[in-house]
């Protein structure tokens, strides 16, 4: 009896303090939050656009923490809280921004060109990222990356298949490395292959990471090519959704084992992880017009203000020396995934004539 009632006295916690056990530990990632955040504001006034997103900004800054200092007691519960309570709030939070009818307006064809492009590139980069050697998680986190929305697409997927906090990390780091080449390399190919504006437009859309860095690769080509670029770019990230939610249902067999391969009883609430339900009931609520579009705005910032508070305690728990043991094979995995999405958004731009 002693030791059941012992075992049920951290459930009995009151809210104020298990509250008072986490604030800490937020408190330290919102602080990082808030320099990452200011040091955003400062790269979009000097160059108009942010090269290096807040959020890749906070886990880095978390790492550079991590390294010269270990976190205390005190502060660990409210990071790892941060690193994924938030982080799943704010996965189920995008589904407000999710309409349907965006993705019909695009047209079948472009439609059908991005859905292709997404799905090749994610099959294709995990299979490279495999046989360079990668564990499972990190190939589908790569994968990801590449394929829908860089680092987002790596934050939102990594709670869904129980991704570790280096895994995040390292994906992210050389992710955004690419990415910032990738906004400063594309615009080289247009007089090399000589691409109109549509036709950048659309390679832009395909291949960069991130919408405001869409924005910053398609300004030198002109207001068609933002345009294009960016209605590609937002159609791809809506594939988001679909993915993590097929991810949801593969997760549990992700581990291997006796377990993963037992039968299943079919339960939808613990088949599928709370924030992936309440990410398609908010967008079902979008598509029908229940979320005033007043509303998508602010929530789509409070979205993404947790989103670098998560990458902030994800960098606070990183073992840099993880990192550097996988380093090598993940840039590779990376760089040849980006050509090979290269590869195919050019050829699909000819093959199909779009732009």
């Amino acid at each position: 009896m002693q030791k059941n009632r012992l075992m049920k006295a951290p459930e009995s916690r009151s809210p104020v303090a298990r509250l008072r056990e986490l604030a800490p530990g937020i408190a330290l990632c919102v602080a990082v939050t808030l320099v990452s955040i200011g040091l955003q504001h400062l790269e979009e006034e000097a160059f108009e656009h942010p090269y290096i997103e807040a959020l890749v900004i906070a886990i880095l800054i978390g790492m550079a923490i991590r390294t010269v200092w270990s976190p205390s007691p005190l502060l660990r519960s409210g990071i790892a809280f941060s690193a994924k309570q938030l982080l799943e709030v704010a996965v189920m939070l995008l589904g407000a921004s999710i309409s349907f009818a965006a993705i019909l307006a695009s047209g079948p064809v472009l439609l059908a060109a991005i859905v292709a492009t997404v799905v090749v590139t994610m099959v294709a980069s995990f299979a490279i990222s495999r046989l360079l050697g990668l564990a499972v998680r990190i190939s589908i986190l790569i994968a990801c990356g590449n394929a829908i929305c860089g680092n987002s697409a790596i934050a939102a997927v990594a709670p869904v298949i129980g991704a570790s906090s280096d895994d995040v990390a390292s994906s992210i780091s050389f992710t955004a490395i690419l990415g910032v080449l990738m906004v400063l390399g594309l615009p080289l190919l247009i007089p090399l292959l000589d691409l109109g504006a549509g036709q950048y437009g659309i390679l832009a859309g395909l291949t960069v990471y991130a919408v405001p860095q869409v924005l910053a690769a398609t300004v030198p080509a002109g207001l068609v090519a933002t345009q294009i670029g960016t209605l590609v770019k937002l159609v791809r990230v809506l594939m988001l959704g679909p993915v993590v939610v097929g991810l949801s249902l593969l997760a549990p067999r992700l581990g291997g084992g006796a377990e993963a391969a037992a039968p299943r009883r079919f339960d939808p609430f613990k088949l599928v992880p709370w924030f992936i339900l309440g990410f398609l009931v908010l967008a079902a609520c979008r598509s029908l017009g229940l979320v005033p579009d007043l509303a998508v705005g602010p929530i789509t910032r409070i979205a993404g203000l947790l989103t670098v508070v998560s990458m902030a305690a994800l960098g606070l728990g990183v073992d840099v020396r993880v990192i550097g043991r996988v380093g090598g094979r993940v840039t590779a995995a990376v760089t040849l995934s980006l050509g090979l999405l290269l590869l195919i958004s050019l050829g699909l731009i000819h093959l199909l004539r779009l732009g």
